[in-house]
């Protein structure tokens, strides 16, 4: 009820919602399902998710965030209110200050349409943060010192690469290639190689249990199913962790090729900083198996996983509404 401070990680695959001295009060996925008759938003969260891929023709079950940019402006609007609501409780005192991650690369529009749709769900002040930014202060590394920290954020809709130093993004660029890209490649690959159409929930249960970023000697299966192309009917196959790897080579590619072109930009003394102590990961798809040893190996810079790396960037948007103060110059508009 008298809950001031909530900061938002507002995901492509996942919302997370983070109130100062209580922690990450929710953690649920980036889905809200509508009813086309009549207009109204049915559920959202781990409702909808359920939903994904059910629906009749009268429902639709859809993320309204894309490549982490609001793609669905009304749909996300009234998703942010649930959120909050949930959050703080239906009744409050005081209408929440709440700071809200944003991707490195998004462009003043899209910037402009998270704070009203922040501010049209109840908040009363809508700071916009970039996630490289908060993502590092929630894996715990020091900002605001005079030295370089690289942070790697792969997250559902894009991976965001920054070199950080003295509270500032010093190099920093954004593919608009995460998780949810992987699992396409995933769903693509079975389709071609096996004749077998699976859904993006299939495609993402496949990855998080045999997924690996670099080929294994002992090989793990899973057996899935799906809808033959050919006959039209169900049929089961199993399928192998190293072709899993084969078949999301293109997208680690493109992270790979993303995190050199931010090493490329670098100042040299930075570049020491980051050889030095190493990139710090963050974000769900750093839970991908091997990811670390294949960037170590890619750049030859070391690499490590940050400590709960999902809850980073939320983390870092709690951090950062507690002291204000310090992390002022890091924090980019507020309205």
């Amino acid at each position: 009820m008298f809950i001031k401070k909530i900061g938002i990680d507002l995901g492509t695959a996942n919302t997370l919602v983070y109130i100062p001295e209580k922690g990450v009060v929710i953690n649920e996925p980036t889905v809200v399902a509508v009813s086309l008759d009549e207009n109204k938003i049915l559920a959202v969260g781990n409702e909808a998710k359920e939903m994904l891929g059910r629906t009749p023709d009268t429902i639709v079950a859809s993320r309204p965030m894309r490549d982490g940019v609001i793609a669905d402006y009304r749909v996300t609007e009234a998703m942010l209110r649930y959120f909050i609501n949930k959050a703080v409780g239906p009744i409050r005192v005081f209408r929440p200050e709440v700071m809200v991650a944003v991707p490195a690369g998004i462009t003043s529009t899209e910037k402009r349409a998270v704070i009203d749709a922040t501010l049209k769900a109840g908040a009363k002040a809508a700071y916009v943060v970039k996630e490289p930014v908060l993502a590092a202060i929630g894996a715990g590394i020091p900002i605001n010192e005079a030295s370089g920290h690289m942070i790697v954020d792969i997250g559902g809709g894009t991976s965001e690469v920054a070199v950080i130093s003295l509270g500032g993004v010093v190099a920093c660029t954004s593919a608009r290639i995460g998780g949810n890209k992987i699992d396409q490649a995933i769903a693509e690959y079975v389709k071609k190689k096996h004749n077998l159409v699976i859904g993006d929930r299939t495609a993402e249960e496949i990855k998080i249990v045999i997924g690996s970023a670099l080929p294994e000697k002992d090989e793990q299966e899973f057996d899935l199913r799906g809808r033959d192309l050919i006959t039209g009917l169900p049929r089961n196959i199993a399928v192998k962790s190293n072709e899993i790897t084969e078949a999301i080579a293109d997208q680690l590619r493109e992270i790979i090729q993303t995190i050199k072109s931010v090493l490329s930009e670098t100042p040299p003394e930075l570049s020491a900083d980051v050889m030095d102590k190493g990139m710090i990961l963050s974000g769900g798809g750093s839970l991908l198996k091997n990811m670390d040893r294949l960037i170590t190996e890619a750049t030859g810079v070391p690499c490590y996983l940050a400590e709960e790396p999902l809850l980073c960037v939320a983390k870092g948007a709690g951090i950062a509404l507690e002291h204000l103060n310090v992390y002022k110059r890091s924090i980019m508009s507020k309205k």
